[in-house]
């Protein structure tokens, strides 16, 4: 007989209250839907992805790369619905955004939200953010940044089986209905190279090909792959920088494959040299053999200084191609985002796009900071100075001074023959030139459409204007083009917080069926500074947990946040002896305004849910 006390009953675990989702509300309407207007009514019965993104930004075109499986596989029971939430005053732009829904190949419907209403009533806080909802209208989870299609993929099949079991899942077609094809010779061309012949080679990136074009830039020679998304010897992925090498072949961005192709131009022949076709993620190595060592996103290339130099938009980086060695390696940046001058290695970049080799300097279109920067040698190195632009959220159309000066967005430079630079100032539809001798910014052509690159031909410009579809030959004016000035700030709010001490908290749950990754040390990472670094008195750095004390300074009442982090997980399967491993990562920019009924505790979702505690 057991004369032991009963054990009590443990307390039962309190269910997080459901949390209705917000309609879907955006002041630009419906795209890819025949022109109806949808509700979430319209979706119940659905599981719903949605995807907040906006064109500029490059982790949210990794995102929808991520996605297409997902979309694919379970047509019949997932509606992916993208929320354009505009940074840039173009973004904001209905053209502009039809315009990207086709670049990009978005094959879901997109709600244009160039107010960021949706965007306010679902708190989001970064590009790109992932909100799953169920077919009874629930948002069941939330995810920040990149990395996390393996995990809602697992969610998907786990709310199939729960609403088929409870009769509250819809099978069928979704309300995708794509648009009518447009016949033109290049469809969102990127960059342009001229050829030794005199002809022109175009990146026709929506086309994933590159096309010849004659000296009259309109007139097609060649197209050069099968314009089907592919990395085979006959295909691309949304290409986009050329450069000549050497030895008279062309070395080509391809973008979305993450690689670098080599193209002879006389037999046509496309072979890879750098890239697996695999992205680049945190902890991947960062040198060795050019065909072992992932990339990510590369956009620009250029030859200078005995190498081509990779714009590497999707870590915010520049990297190196050796073709004598066979190798690459990083060259600078340290994958961190924003504006930071100083030794290469320490430099902050922000999807660095175009690149131009001119005697003792590689100069940059450095996009998301809207500014123009330079690569040069030093007597231990190389450095990184910023000429125009001072960070992640002032843009716009001004003159003068460089110091003041303002771009938008801009995708590409092109070194002139008196040592200025002509940049194509891409979202104020605008080529522009900055002198080094005289330190002054000035406008020489307006009314293009998106420009994204340019190349000289004698006294002419040839202007890649992408959202026009063509090349536009232009005659280096004399003096530039006035334009009234305007000066932007991006309208996304500031977050109000109490002075003194802010508790940090990265909110991360291992999806369902996967474990935090432990086997090598600590799985998670969390990095914090600050804009202007006056702003934080404690708190800044790198560390392995994802919650910090920060100070804020009570002399600073305004500035910006930076915070990166990453999470890697794993399957969690016993019966596995060699787990498929997941990162989750996301760098935030949070604008933030010190007032004293301001929030004591900023949380950032990585992925799962906030449910305000530690």
């Amino acid at each position: 007989m057991n004369d032991a006390a009963p054990a009590p009953t443990p307390a039962p675990v309190p269910r997080r209250a459901r949390v209705r989702a917000p309609e879907l509300i955006g002041k630009g309407g419906w795209l890819n839907t025949g022109g109806k207007d949808l509700t979430l009514a319209d979706l119940r019965g659905k599981c719903v992805v949605v995807d907040f993104w906006t064109f500029c930004c490059i982790n949210c075109l990794h995102v929808l790369d991520e996605l297409r499986e997902l979309e694919e596989k379970h047509r019949d029971t997932v509606v992916i619905v993208g929320v354009h939430s505009p940074k840039f005053v173009h973004e904001a732009e209905h053209a502009a955004v039809v315009d990207a829904v086709e670049r990009y190949e978005v094959h879901h419907p997109v709600l244009d939200d160039p107010e960021l209403a949706t965007w306010k009533q679902y708190a989001v806080r970064a590009w790109p953010t992932l909100v799953v909802i169920d077919p009874e209208g629930y948002v069941v989870a939330q995810h920040a940044g990149e990395g996390h299609a393996h995990a809602i993929a697992k969610l998907v099949e786990e709310l199939e089986a729960e609403h088929e079991a409870k009769g509250t899942l819809r099978r069928g077609d979704g309300p995708y209905v794509a648009p009518e094809p447009v016949a033109s010779d290049l469809r969102f061309p990127g960059k342009a190279l001229l050829l030794p012949s005199g002809n022109f080679l175009v990146s026709d990136s929506t086309r994933h090909q590159l096309v010849e074009l004659a000296a009259d830039g309109e007139s097609v020679v060649r197209r050069i792959g099968s314009g089907e998304r592919g990395f085979g010897r006959d295909s691309f992925s949304e290409p986009q920088g050329l450069a000549l090498l050497p030895d008279g072949r062309v070395v080509v961005a391809d973008t979305v494959n993450h690689a670098l192709r080599v193209l002879d131009l006389e037999s046509g022949a496309v072979e890879t040299v750098a890239g697996t076709g695999r992205q680049w993620w945190q902890g991947s190595p960062t040198s060795g053999p050019a065909l072992e060592v992932d990339l990510s996103s590369p956009w620009d290339v250029a030859w200078w200084q005995g190498k081509v130099w990779i714009a590497m938009a999707g870590v915010h980086q520049l990297w190196t191609w050796d073709p004598e060695a066979g190798t690459v390696e990083v060259a600078a940046g340290t994958t961190n985002e924003g504006l930071h001058d100083g030794p290469a290695a320490e430099a902050w970049f922000a999807q660095p796009s175009g690149l131009a080799a001119a005697g003792d300097r590689l100069w940059i279109a450095d996009s998301e900071t809207s500014a123009l920067r330079y690569v040069h040698p030093t007597d231990t190195g190389y450095a990184v100075t910023s000429a125009v632009g001072t960070g992640l959220f002032d843009f716009g159309h001004r003159d003068g001074d460089a110091a003041q000066a303002l771009l938008q967005h801009p995708l590409g430079v092109t070194a002139l023959p008196d040592g200025s630079v002509a940049v194509c100032d891409t979202y104020n539809h605008a080529l522009r030139r900055y002198d080094p001798a005289t330190g002054q910014v000035s406008t020489l052509a307006t009314d293009l459409r998106e420009p994204s690159d340019a190349v000289l031909v004698g006294e002419d410009i040839v202007v890649v204007e992408s959202a026009r579809h063509r090349l536009t030959r232009l005659r280096l004016p004399e003096e530039a083009v006035r334009v009234d000035a305007v000066a932007h700030r991006t309208q996304r709010a500031a977050t109000e917080v109490a002075p003194g001490t802010l508790r940090l908290d990265v909110v991360f749950r291992a999806p369902s069926g996967q474990k935090l990754d432990t086997r090598y040390g600590p799985s998670t990472r969390l990095l914090v500074s600050s804009t202007p670094p006056e702003l934080l008195t404690g708190g800044e750095g790198a560390g392995t947990d994802l919650f910090r004390e920060l100070e804020l300074n009570p002399a600073v009442t305004e500035g910006v946040l930076h915070v990166s982090a990453m999470a890697a997980s794993c399957d969690d399967d016993p019966a596995n002896e060699y787990p498929a491993c997941h990162v989750h990562q996301q760098d935030w920019g949070v604008p933030v305004r010190v007032t004293a009924d301001g929030a004591a505790r900023l949380p950032l979702v990585l992925a799962g849910m906030d449910d305000g505690q530690d």
